[in-house]
């Protein structure tokens, strides 16, 4: 199932400031996933019950920075756990993306997460490529 670069594009920006295009589960799963803010249809199980898009949906917000309780413990804890694991920063996700805007953000997530063997999408979970399963480098 190959991803052109085209593919990652601002619908795949996470309230939590993931960009889901990246996500392991979307580049493995067979289903195609609307991102977060759309329906659940193809999600996996965590996304579907994820407490972040629950409470966002809830404030009828877009994202999480729009909120007056940015960052809560919901996005700490996430924020923790992505550095820990991946080394991605959350908060500098969207850091960004209130800088540059949205679409400069998922220009720049294309340069990152591509991978140059063959255009698939890097994985930012376990660094694998969906299409020919090298690691990145």
């Amino acid at each position: 199932m190959k991803m052109p670069k085209e593919n990652i594009d601002t619908r795949m920006f996470a309230p939590c400031g993931m960009n889901c295009k990246v996500c392991y589960k979307h580049c493995y799963h067979k289903k195609p996933c609307a991102g977060c803010l759309n329906h659940d249809m193809g999600k996996p199980e965590h996304c579907r019950k994820c407490r972040i898009k629950d409470c966002i949906s809830k404030k009828a917000l877009s994202f999480c920075f729009e909120c007056s309780e940015y960052p809560c413990k919901l996005v700490k804890n996430l924020e923790k756990s992505y550095n820990k694991r991946y080394q991605v920063s959350l908060i500098e996700n969207y850091r960004y993306v209130q800088a540059y805007g949205l679409e400069h953000f998922m220009e720049q997530q294309k340069e990152k997460y591509i991978c140059p063997q063959c255009s698939g999408i890097i994985s930012i979970h376990d660094g694998e490529c969906s299409e020919c399963q090298e690691k990145a480098k």
